[in-house]
Parts: structure tokens; C-alpha cells; sequence
């Protein structure tokens, strides 16, 4: 409404203007001591004709055009992703679920009747970087929204940025401590809460394998990062409880160099699970390592690499029969998963989304809601919509946010079967049938 009234308030300014002149040329004929002449007359009788003319002219544009509507000014959204650096590979596929978003939503009428513009700034995965793009969005470009950012590391560093600036900020979080600091702006939706990757892999135990046949072992190898780390302690516990032991705890630094050692001791300790705590390119060395050193797993659980598509495309038909934990599928029975399977053979020329692509509409797709919602772009509102009602999204019915920004906690178990990511767990849901143990290597 604002850019409303300032169009007014100088269109109004502009006839003032027109006006003041009119009285101005009239003003200074009268004060003339010479009669004014036929010329003169004349004269005068031009400007006054053209001054009118002037003025119903701008007066017929108003009418027909109107003043500048704020439906004409798009809705500027903006911040950054990781286009080059060992993050690269994952944040493609969020970029495009974004872009699609941003074509799905302006299809059909963009964002309060306003067209939706969106900024992605490409850093190279860096807190430092993603930082600096998130503020000169906010206070150079001056965004109306952000978009979540990516990976978790740069979400813990961009968490207490939007909080300064008062920012809505939905995404897959920051991990566990970063919402328990108090921040009220930051929402997971879904999370890639890696606090809460046991579940999917103590489900897929509890109730995909018969007791007699668990493993008896465990080997984690983790990456030494929040992503990792988090994930860590409550895998170790929900294990301890089922009675599987722990081979092997090692940790290493990204980017991994060789595999085979941490893999070699895995082996060496006989562990029956093999747990990768890695982003893309460090779990695709381990596969390699595993078979080069002829390592049998009975399971190998990923926390996030077998989702990304060119896992397959890496590790052929040995990156099949992995379990990795998953907040989101193209095949649950939710609002919105059509669309993103329909965007996904549209856009990409594959049949369904992709994990990482399904995760950044729903993200998307929760910000669209509550701003709908809310009838407003301010922030604050927005905020308070999203802690006070239900939504109906692509991963959940009736998702509700509590005071730190969380839906309550789930995940789902997922297995790479035939090149695809299938749903295996909760068995309610699941797309095909668990393979375990785990088949030899390819030749």
C-alpha cells in the first residue's frame, strides 16, 4: 500500500506543480502595465491549451492505467547455496527444486497476487560466504523473504543472522543445538535433523529384521563436522540398547583423502553394519574402499549420500541395497507430491523428485502457506502463523512447529533397490521389500 500512496501523493505533487505554473503565467500577464495584445493573447491562449491538454492527459492515464499497482513489483526473495566445494553435488538438486518452485508458484498467480523473484547468490559452502551473501540479501538487496540455506554448518552460522534481522528462515535447520538457543525465526520443514537418523535405522532393526538375525556389530565412521557429530551419540545409544556393539568409532576430516584405513579397521573388527556418518564424495570413496578391501557388510547404512542421484551413477550396481535415512519421498501419500513429481518430469526429464529437490519446494511450499496465511510479508507474522497452526505438506498431514521450530520428530528408512530410493520403513508406507543381508559385490 505504501508504493500506492507515494504514486499518488506525486501524482498529486505533479499537478500541484502544473498548477502553480498555470497561476505563476497568469500572475505575471496581470501585473503587465501594456494592454496585452492579439499576439499576446494568443500566446497565453497556447499555454493554457497545452497546460490542460497536460494535465487531462495524465489525469486519462490514471484513469485507464491506474496508479502503479504493488501487484506489479515482484516479491523478492533471496540468499545463497554452495555451487562449487564438496556441497556442490547436493545443492544442484536444491537449486533446481527452488527454481521450480518459484515457476510453480508464479503459474499459478505468485505470492499475494505478486509475481515471486528469487536471488541464489553460489558460494563455495563456506559459513563465512554464506554469511556474507545471506546479509547483503537482506540489507543491500532488500529481500521481503530468505530461502533456507545449505548444508547444516552454514545453517548453524546463518541461524543467528536471521534472528538479528528478523527473517523467517525455513530450511532443513541447523541441527539440534541450534534450535535450542532460543532463536524464533529459523523453522525445519522438513528437517535434515540428524539428531534424528537413528530412528530410521533402529526401525529398520526393530521391525524389518528378525531379532535371531541383528547384527551383532557396528563401525561409524564420521565425518568431523555438526552434521556428523550430531548424528553420532544417539546412534551409539539406540544401538548399546539393542545389544549391538560398537567395532569401531573413528572420526576424520573432510576432504578425505584415502578410505581404506578407517575401512580396513572396520573389517578388521568384523563389523555387520557399516555406518556412514559422510556428505557425497567421502561415502562414495568408502563404498570404493569396501569392495577393493572385499568387505561384506550385512548392512551399510548411509546418512545422506545414497539419496543423491548421482550415487548411482558413481557406484553403478554396487551403490544398490543401501539404507539411508530420509525426511521426505516422492511416493508418500501427501499434498504436494504431485506437483513435485510432475515439476520433476517436466523440468529434469526424470519420472519423480528427487530427494533434494521434493526437500527445497517443501521448504518453499511452508513459507508459501504461512505467507498466504498470513495476508502479509511481514516476518513477524509470518512467524507467529507458523507457530499457531497445522499444515498439510509434502512429508506430513497436520504438521504443527513447536516453540523451537520442529515438527515433532520422525524420520523415514529408505534403500537404494533396482537404481531407485525406495521407501522401506515405516512398513505402512513402504514402496518395496527390505533386502538383507546386504549381497555380495558386483564383479
Amino acid at each position: 500500500m505504501k508504493g500506492e500512496e507515494d504514486d499518488l501523493m506525486e501524482g498529486i505533487w505533479a499537478m500541484k506543480r502544473t498548477q502553480s505554473l498555470r497561476k505563476k503565467d497568469l500572475s505575471v500577464l496581470r501585473r503587465r502595465k501594456e494592454p496585452i495584445g492579439t499576439k499576446g493573447r494568443e500566446a497565453g491562449m497556447k499555454r493554457r491549451q497545452i497546460t490542460f491538454a497536460a494535465i487531462s492527459f495524465a489525469l486519462l492515464a490514471l484513469l485507464v492505467c491506474g496508479y502503479p499497482e504493488a501487484s506489479e513489483q515482484p516479491i523478492k526473495i533471496g540468499g545463497s547455496l554452495p555451487a562449487t566445494g564438496i556441497h556442490a553435488e547436493t545443492s544442484k538438486w536444491i537449486k533446481q527444486g527452488y527454481d521450480f518452485w518459484v515457476e510453480d508458484v508464479n503459474k499459478r498467480g505468485g505470492l499475494l497476487g505478486r509475481p515471486v523473484k528469487m536471488t541464489i547468490y553460489p558460494d563455495q559452502g563456506t559459513t563465512e560466504e554464506a554469511v556474507a551473501y545471506y546479509e547483503r540479501a537482506i540489507t543491500v538487496d532488500k529481500v521481503d523473504l530468505v530461502f533456507g540455506g545449505y548444508p547444516g554448518t552454514s545453517n548453524v552460522a546463518l541461524m543467528p543472522l536471521v534472528e538479528k534481522y528478523k527473517k523467517v528462515f525455513i530450511g532443513m535447520g541447523g541441527h539440534m543445538k541450534s534450535f535450542e538457543q532460543g532463536f524464533t525465526y529459523s523453522f525445519a520443514s522438513p528437517p535434515l535433523m540428524s539428531d534424528w537418523i537413528y530412528l530410521s535405522l533402529s526401525g529398520v532393526l526393530d521391525d524389518l529384521i528378525p531379532r535371531q538375525e541383528w547384527p551383532k556389530s557396528i563401525a561409524l565412521l564420521t565425518a568431523n563436522n555438526v552434521m556428523g557429530l550430531s548424528a553420532k551419540g544417539n546412534i551409539i545409544k539406540a544401538m548399546e540398547e539393542r545389544g549391538v556393539s560398537v567395532a569401531v568409532d573413528e572420526m576424520y576430516n573432510l576432504p578425505l583423502g584415502d578410505a581404506t584405513p578407517l575401512v580396513s579397521k572396520a573389517k578388521s573388527k568384523g563389523a555387520e553394519i557399516l555406518c556412514c556418518l559422510s556428505f557425497f564424495d567421502d561415502a562414495v570413496m568408502i563404498m570404493r574402499a569396501a569392495k577393493a578391501l572385499n568387505y561384506h557388510p550385512k548392512l551399510v547404512f548411509q546418512q545422506l549420500a545414497s539419496i543423491v542421484p548421482a550415487w548411482m551413477k558413481e557406484l553403478g550396481e554396487d551403490g544398490n541395497h543401501v539404507v539411508n535415512s530420509a525426511f521426505w519421498h516422492d511416493r508418500l501419500p501427501f499434498a504436494g507430491n504431485r506437483e513435485i513429481n510432475e515439476g520433476a518430469k517436466a523440468k529434469l526429464g526424470i519420472p519423480a523428485g528427487p530427494l533434494f529437490f521434493g526437500f527445497a519446494y517443501s521448504w518453499m511450499k511452508t513459507l508459501e502457506l504461512a505467507v498466504q496465511g498470513t495476508g502479509s510479508l511481514d516476518n513477524t507474522k509470518i512467524r507467529d502463523y507458523l507457530m499457531s497452526n497445522k499444515f498439510d505438506l509434502p512429508y506430513g498431514k497436520g504438521i504443527v512447529f513447536d516453540k523451537r521450530g520442529l515438527p515433532p520428530p520422525f524420520c523415514f528408512a529408505v534403500q537404494t533397490t533396482g537404481g531407485r530410493v525406495e521407501l522401506v520403513w515405516p512398513k505402512s508406507i513402504a514402496t518395496t521389500r527390505f533386502v538383507y543381508p546386504r549381497p555380495a559385490w558386483s564383479r
